[in-house]
This record gives structure tokens, C-alpha cells and sequence, in this order.
């Protein structure tokens, strides 16, 4: 049973945290190249009624990435499945991701560098 955070700070900084959070690409604040580059991307994928192909993204932390996959799945109207790197210790865990995924879920890999190389040969 997840009982959430024990902390009611954490709790709150985490509310507050969702709230401000863009959840549409027009409301994602600056990076404009990146915002036009994206929204064509998507638009495109829509209008095609498939999946968006695969996305890099990278930078140092802070950055917005993970914000980004949330408005990937949330403008594709998708699932978000989110996991780390190094969260994915054996094959079988990644495995057991990519087959419980809908079509047409996003998939996010926090920390994908930190992947095991065991892992990264699947």
C-alpha cells in the first residue's frame, strides 16, 4: 500500500509542485526552438493516429525533461509510464515494463545513462 509521503511538508511541496507544473507544450516556458520543433513532431503523429517516435532528452538536472515527458503523454493523449535507470537492474525488470505498456504509451527512463550494462544489451 503506498501511503504517499510521511512528511507533510513533502506532501505540500509536492502539491504546489504538480500545480505550477505546465501541462500543455503552449504553457511550457521558453526554449521556443525546441517547443516549435516538438509541437510539429506531435502534430504530426497525431494527424497520423500513431505513436511519436522515440525522443532524446537530455541536460543537466533542472532542466525540465521529465516535465516535458508528462506534456508529451498529456498532448498525445497517452499513457506516462516513468522509471530510472538505475531502478532497472535485470533484464526481466525492463521486460516487465515494456510488455504491461499500452499502445501508444510514452515511457520515460530517468536517468537512462545509469542503465546496468546488462540491461543496455536488451
Amino acid at each position: 500500500m503506498d501511503r504517499g509521503p510521511l512528511n507533510p511538508q513533502e506532501a505540500h511541496n509536492d502539491a504546489v509542485d504538480h500545480a505550477l507544473r505546465p501541462r500543455r507544450l503552449a504553457e511550457y516556458l521558453g526554449q521556443a526552438k525546441l517547443r516549435e520543433s516538438l509541437g510539429l513532431y506531435i502534430d504530426a503523429a497525431k494527424g497520423r493516429s500513431e505513436a511519436l517516435d522515440h525522443v532524446l532528452l537530455f541536460g543537466p538536472p533542472g532542466l525540465g525533461k521529465t516535465t516535458l515527458a508528462h506534456i508529451i503523454a498529456q498532448e498525445m493523449g497517452a499513457g506516462l509510464k516513468v522509471t530510472s535507470g538505475p531502478v532497472l537492474d535485470k533484464p526481466g525488470d525492463l521486460a516487465a515494463i515494456l510488455t504491461n505498456l499500452q499502445p501508444h504509451d510514452v515511457l520515460f527512463v530517468d536517468e537512462i545513462h545509469r542503465l546496468s550494462p546488462v540491461v543496455e544489451e536488451i
